[in-house]
């Protein structure tokens, strides 16, 4: 079930075209049944315990394979060409990726730190989010629209940092540091195995993060009419510290769907445009962890 929030956004490759089908037996009938929901795989790749369906009969259960049936022709090997591989994962993530860190650079150098600055940078991130939104909406890859919300994005976390470094100098090369250490250390424990991203796993996780930003919007609120003071749960203090711990943890369980969804697409023959959506997804979640680090940083850095 995918979320019209773009930050609860993961597609999963089961039948259904989400987590809501996990631990679901496998469809019968090959590529005739269900191919309206998931065309990379029939049945749910996390029931599966043998490894890919495609395996035994790849060309019974691939709907991209070319079979004559007519003339009772034997079906002809899928073409490979045209499948998502962890290059072409790479390769997008390292293109979203690069254009949120251009967009820094740039509205580091060109805008200073003003009252201006601040009102393009919350511009920069209502955009960044309407395009997030509308790509979240929308049922293929559309690598303009990614790109135009990683390069807005880069504008806001440019200003963003450049505020923070002015009061905290080198709080964001500590944030950029601690987002690595974080998306290092979550990979290697999902690739170790001691993480399995099931339907019970995403369903809590995703129940937490719900009720996570909820909160934070109702604080948003309390703050924005005066009832909460000092940014209420969003404060600079132990609180603050407590809920940004919290916040990052979040991102690390998104990184785990998104390392499930790479992991999935490849195994399952997903088109190379998915590639996009996994870059995309992976940006989203690293702009997250990042934000809640730099805010994690300033806080046991104390005021100048």
């Amino acid at each position: 079930m995918r979320s019209s929030n773009p930050v609860f956004s993961r597609r999963g490759f089961s039948r259904d075209n989400g987590y809501a089908g996990f631990n679901t037996a496998p469809q019968a009938g090959g590529a005739a049944v269900g191919t309206q929901g998931n065309p990379y795989a029939q049945g749910n790749p996390y029931a599966q315990q043998g490894g890919n369906p495609y395996a035994q009969n790849p060309y019974a259960q691939n709907p991209y394979a070319q079979q004559d049936l007519q003339h009772g022709a034997p079906p002809q090997a899928p073409s490979t060409t045209d499948r998502m591989t962890m290059d072409d994962v790479v390769t997008r993530s390292a293109m979203t990726l690069g254009t949120v860190a251009v967009g820094a650079v740039l509205a580091w150098a060109l805008l200073p730190v003003s009252a201006t600055s601040y009102g393009l940078a919350i511009g920069a991130a209502l955009v960044a989010m309407v395009l997030a939104l509308v790509q979240s909406f929308k049922r293929n890859a559309s690598p303009a629209l990614i790109l135009s919300y990683a390069a807005f994005e880069g504008v806001f976390l440019g200003v963003l940092s450049e505020m923070f470094n002015a009061r905290w100098n080198g709080a964001p090369f500590q944030a950029v540091l601690g987002t690595m250490a974080v998306s290092g250390a979550t990979l290697l424990i999902y690739k170790a195995g001691w993480i399995r991203v099931t339907a019970r796993y995403a369903r809590i996780g995703m129940a937490i993060a719900i009720a996570f930003v909820l909160v934070m919007a109702v604080n948003l609120l309390l703050v924005a009419f005066g009832v909460a003071e000092d940014g209420g749960l969003r404060s600079f203090g132990p609180l603050g510290a407590i809920v940004g711990i919290i916040a990052i943890v979040l991102g690390a369980f998104f990184l785990t769907l998104d390392f499930k969804q790479i992991e999935d697409g490849i195994a399952y023959g997903a088109p190379r445009k998915e590639a996009w959506l996994a870059a995309f997804g992976l940006t989203m979640t690293l702009v997250w962890i990042y934000v809640e680090m730099l805010r994690l940083v300033a806080i046991f850095s104390g005021d100048d």
